[in-house]
Order: structure tokens, then C-alpha cells, then sequence
């Protein structure tokens, strides 16, 4: 970790450090909260959100409104559902995931904007920079890309002989030109032949792995984005069928039959956006409370799904991983 990284991390850790059970507040006041993602409904992320925020002394129901908007994977939609945030007057409006911070900032300059995961808001051009974001936007961000080659690395360890490896993108994704400079630079350190695939449709990730079957991939590494986490039963399905061992950054995929993932715990992260929201509404403006990196990485092995794709697990990797799922 560098040093500037470990200035912001402090920063935000000095900023946010304390709960506060309770509060002074205009008497009978109801704080109104938007929530905006591309997904079709509440999750287990949304949970530790709201369970944060009971912590810190907020009810729903008493001192506490939350107004959702779901895209159900429609990022066309956008733009109408954060303006009707703005038309709600919402106090605070969160966001999970790049494109759809972005498409609250312009909506609104006013409105504060937390977000509760985003890759690269810094060159998304969504805040100044971590340590002094500026604007109406701040939050947690993700360092997704930068563990890219961490992932083609274990997901390299767990299929030693790999080297012709595929990669699914979401073509849409803002943050996807940056991911594809990484991964590729790791490919060429490592001698892996990369086979790139886009996709904005289901069909085209049927198609994309009908590419990558022809290509003779021998594995798979996935980054997140709103439009392949709302299709990951699909690309699960499809990854089976053709027994490619796929690596994920979300873990909960791996709950769900992935093989293996690395990345940062989005609970986690969506803990921390709660504590953004409590320091908002107590009036500290977005501008002054620095952009916070996630510090806990999770290293997650589904061992069935390898055992069905005739992989042998290496003792260092079950020593290192922090889930083994049986």
C-alpha cells in the first residue's frame, strides 16, 4: 500500500471512526434517504446498509425515510429515477456502482451523492480525488482494477496450466477501458493469451461464450459491473456447461456456485456508506469527508465447483482463503 493510500484511509477512518447511537436533531424531523441502483430489488448489501443505519440511532418508520429506485439492469432508466429523487427532495441519495453515481451527479450538484461502491470515481470524473473529493459526491470507492492481476494470479494458481484465459466485460461499463489496461498488463507478465469478450445482453453473453469455447479458453475472469451481477445466474449456467473455472470479485458469487473470487467485502462497504449518510445529515458537507478504500479483502473458493471441474485445490490456497465453501 502507498503512502497517499494509507493518508486517505486515514483520513476517512478519522472522519467516520465513531458510531453515534443517538443525536441531536430538529425535533420530529424525518430524514429522507434515496437509494439508486441498477439492480431489481433489496439484497444483503442493502441489509447491512439499513442495519447500519438502525445502529446509528436511525428508525424507518420514526426518524427515517428511504425512497428506492431499482433499474432492474436498465441503465437507460437512470436518469429519470434520479431525477425523481431530486423531485423528492431527498436529504442524501446513495449509489452502488459507477455509471449509476454518475448519472446522480447530473441529475443534481446540490443533493448530497454517498457511494456505496464505485470503481474509479477519480477518473470517472465523479470527485477531485480520494483525499479531497470536492462537489456533491463522496463515499467508498473501489481499487478493483488495481487487483486485477492479484486475480489472474490465484485464478492461475487454481488452473496451473491456463494459458489462454477469457474475460467478460460489460461494454458499457464506465470504468471498463481502465480494467482491460490492467488485466492486459498482468496477461503479458504472466504469458496468458487473453480472449476478450464484450457483452450488453444476455444473448451476447451466450454468444461470448460460444467465442470463448472456439478460442479454446481454458479460464475465465469476470470484473463486476451492475449488468453482470444481474446476470450471473446465466454466465454461472453457461460457465458450467462449458467447465471453464471462472473467477469473480464478488463473493457472494461464489455462494451461489462460482469457483473462486478476490476482492473487497461489498457488506462491508455498504456499512461505511451508512456512516457517510449519518456524518451528511449531522451537516458535514460531502466535499470535506474523503473518499475511504476498502481495507478487507476476501479470497473465497467454492471446492465443489472445483471438485466438479476435476480441480485439486493447492494447500497454499485453502490456507489463504478466508471462505472455503463445501
Amino acid at each position: 500500500m502507498n503512502n497517499r493510500r494509507k493518508l486517505v484511509i486515514a483520513l476517512g477512518a478519522g472522519v467516520l471512526s465513531a458510531p453515534f447511537g443517538s443525536f441531536a436533531q430538529q425535533k420530529g424531523k424525518v430524514w429522507r434517504v434515496g437509494f439508486l441502483a441498477l439492480t431489481s430489488g433489496p439484497d444483503e448489501f442493502v441489509e447491512a446498509f439499513r442495519e447500519q443505519l438502525r445502529t446509528l440511532g436511525y428508525g424507518e418508520g420514526s426518524n427515517l425515510a428511504i425512497d428506492y429506485r431499482w433499474g432492474a439492469g436498465k441503465e437507460e432508466r437512470l436518469p429519470e429515477l434520479a431525477a425523481e429523487l431530486v423531485r423528492l427532495k431527498v436529504d442524501v441519495i446513495v449509489t452502488r456502482t459507477t455509471i449509476v453515481a454518475a448519472a446522480a451527479k447530473r441529475g443534481t450538484g446540490t443533493i448530497p451523492i454517498v457511494m456505496a461502491s464505485s470503481a474509479d470515481p477519480v477518473g470517472a470524473g465523479l470527485i477531485a480525488s480520494l483525499a479531497r473529493p470536492g462537489g456533491n459526491v463522496t463515499g467508498v470507492a473501489l481499487n478493483s482494477t488495481e487487483t486485477v492481476g492479484k486475480r489472474l494470479q490465484l485464478l492461475r494458481e487454481l488452473v496451473p496450466k491456463s494459458t489462454r484465459i477469457a474475460t467478460l466485460v460489460w461494454g458499457k461499463s464506465l470504468t471498463k477501458q481502465l480494467f482491460l489496461e490492467e488485466v492486459r498488463a498482468a496477461a503479458r507478465q504472466m504469458g496468458i493469451t487473453l480472449i476478450l469478450q464484450e457483452a450488453n445482453t444476455p444473448e451476447a453473453i451466450k454468444s461470448a461464450f460460444g467465442v470463448m469455447q472456439r478460442e479454446r479458453a481454458q479460464a475465465l475472469i469476470v470484473p463486476t459491473a451492475p449488468f453482470i451481477s444481474n446476470n450471473r445466474k446465466l454466465i454461472l449456467e453457461l460457465a458450467e456447461k462449458h467447465r471453464l473455472p471462472a473467477m469473480f470479485e464478488m463473493r457472494e458469487i461464489v455462494d451461489e456456485g462460482g469457483l473462486m473470487s478476490y476482492g473487497p467485502s461489498y457488506i462491508e462497504m455498504h456499512r461505511r456508506a451508512a456512516y457517510y449518510v449519518d456524518r451528511i445529515l449531522k451537516g458535514t458537507k460531502p466535499a470535506d469527508l474523503p473518499v475511504e478504500l476498502p481495507t478487507k479483502f476476501e479470497l473465497a473458493i467454492n471446492g465443489k465447483t472445483a471438485k466438479a471441474l476435476g480441480l485439486t485445490i493447492p494447500q497454499l490456497l485453502l490456507i489463504s482463503a478466508d471462505k472455503i465453501i463445501e
